[in-house]
């Protein structure tokens, strides 16, 4: 079995994908969602990360970060990014007891590893971007980036990076795409 290397550069981008095990919905409840921001920003108090692009979706998630300069330390963030949320997820999901959809009391929230990928120019980050902001249209969960609620997509509108309208697909043309 090939060796995976994971490359580490001080202070650099990334492109993640974080799933969850066996690509279980999790995320279809936002209080679940509520609980991932919440991760993130415990984990960025001790350990300082930018996030500069997000997408949240029922069963996985992508996102780039900036690290700070002298940093490349990005597998000990989503360690505990992953830990953190497991917990309070496991305990919040004990106190409700009648959710049907509640994840048994194991580790296997997430799937064990993460893909990465180093962002190498403006031209790489813009093509990311792209790719998170128009996930939830590719997935048939959303006719328009701007219709999905957890993704920072309206952030980038906000700052002219993208119109309103971008990646917007009529309901008709969604629903005769042949998807995944």
């Amino acid at each position: 079995m090939p060796e995976y290397r994971r490359v580490y550069i001080k202070g650099g981008t990334f492109f993640f994908t974080v799933v969850t095990n066996g690509r279980y919905p999790i995320f279809e409840d936002k209080s679940a969602t509520d609980l991932l921001k919440t991760s993130f920003y415990r984990v960025t108090i001790a350990h300082p990360f930018e996030i500069d692009s997000i997408v949240v979706l029922p069963n996985h998630l992508h996102c780039i970060w900036i690290l700070p300069e002298g940093d490349s330390d990005f597998s000990t963030r989503w360690r505990l990014i992953k830990s953190d949320f497991t917990r309070n997820y496991l305990a919040a999901s004990a106190r409700e007891i009648s959710d049907s959809r509640r994840i048994k009391r194991e580790k296997g929230i997430w799937q064990r590893r993460f893909w990465e990928h180093t962002i190498r120019d403006e031209a790489d980050l813009n093509t990311h971007r792209d790719y998170i902001h128009y996930n939830p249209v590719r997935h048939g969960l959303s006719d328009s980036p701007a219709n999905w609620e957890h993704s920072s997509f309206k952030m980038f509108v906000k700052k002219g990076f993208y119109s309103p309208d971008w990646g917007s697909i009529p309901r008709k043309e969604l629903q005769e795409m042949d998807l995944e």
